[in-house]
């Protein structure tokens, strides 16, 4: 992070150093929106891998009263496993968990921008990131015997679902490369929230939620849901941003940047620092000056 730092400030620097007459940006309130494509650490993907000892598991669903019976039920209608060789839902078992990560993502925002006569300005933004983890595992019956096909076990897929909404504070310093373009540095701070919305598992085209409504229980007959608790926290972090703006007289401003963030992401048992990096667009709206 303290290398990315000092490069963006370098190229900042530069940038101001070449400016045209040095002119600052116009004074004045901006509000803009941001889209962009979002790439998330993977330090906190296996959260969703459903192994033993995480919050939602495979095994809670697959050797369950309710929904294990349907699954082996299920192989065996698609002709993926001998009912005679393999039972009931017991015998299937996991052989090779999923090693989950997340697929690249899209971060939307809308927020409000300051700029002073001197170049400098604050910002404060708030994103949203709609996140899939994805994996695979691999699952077989106990005694090794009894799964039809070349395989010796059944691929099945893996799926978690998350938001991450962040609220961001920054330090914008811009300089004027000419009367169209600038280029502009943030660096600030970051809350994250982070909210789980679903597990899932695949299994022959079918998929099943492992998400724990149970309050740890197997769903077995008799057993009743609980209204879910999000399994996901509130973390914090700090980004830098470079962006290069053009500007549209009497409309605003349009500017494409990137974006590095070291955050901690909250999810019960794997809170986790990590990197994340967004490529996007910045739309602003016009220059609200209260300055005369």
């Amino acid at each position: 992070m303290r290398h990315t730092v000092a490069l963006l400030a370098a190229i900042l620097l530069a940038a101001t150093a070449t400016a045209d007459d040095g002119k600052p940006p116009s004074p004045g309130l901006s509000f803009f929106a941001n889209a962009g494509a979002f790439w998330a650490d993977k330090s906190t993907a296996n959260f969703y891998s459903g192994i033993p000892t995480n919050e939602n598991t495979i095994d809670r669903v697959l050797h369950s009263d309710t929904y294990g019976h349907q699954i082996w039920q299920h192989l065996v209608d698609v002709g993926a496993i001998s009912p005679s060789a393999i039972g009931n839902q017991t015998n299937l078992q996991v052989v090779e968990y999923p090693d989950m990560y997340y697929r690249i993502s899209y971060q939307i925002g809308l927020g409000m921008r300051y700029d002073y006569a001197n170049g400098f300005g604050w910002l404060l933004r708030f994103d949203m990131a709609h996140l899939n983890a994805i994996g695979a595992f691999n699952l077989s019956s106990d005694n090794g015997t009894g799964v039809l096909g070349s395989d010796p076990y059944i691929r099945c897929g893996m799926l978690g679902k998350e938001d991450r909404i962040n609220i961001d504070f920054a330090i914008a310093k811009t300089a004027n490369l000419n009367e169209m373009l600038d280029i502009e540095m943030n660096l600030g701070a970051s809350l994250v929230n982070t909210k789980v919305k679903d597990n899932l598992m695949e299994i022959k085209g079918a998929p099943y939620s492992i998400l724990d409504v149970w309050n740890g229980q197997s769903p077995d007959y008799g057993v009743g849901s609980y209204e879910y608790i999000n399994q996901g926290g509130i973390g914090y972090g700090v980004f830098i941003s470079l962006l290069v703006g053009y500007a549209m007289p009497n409309v605003g401003a349009i500017k494409a940047g990137y974006t590095c963030y070291q955050a901690k992401t909250v999810l019960k048992g794997y809170t986790a620092w990590g990197w994340q990096h967004m490529l996007g667009v910045r739309f602003e709206i016009n220059n609200f000056s209260f300055i005369k």
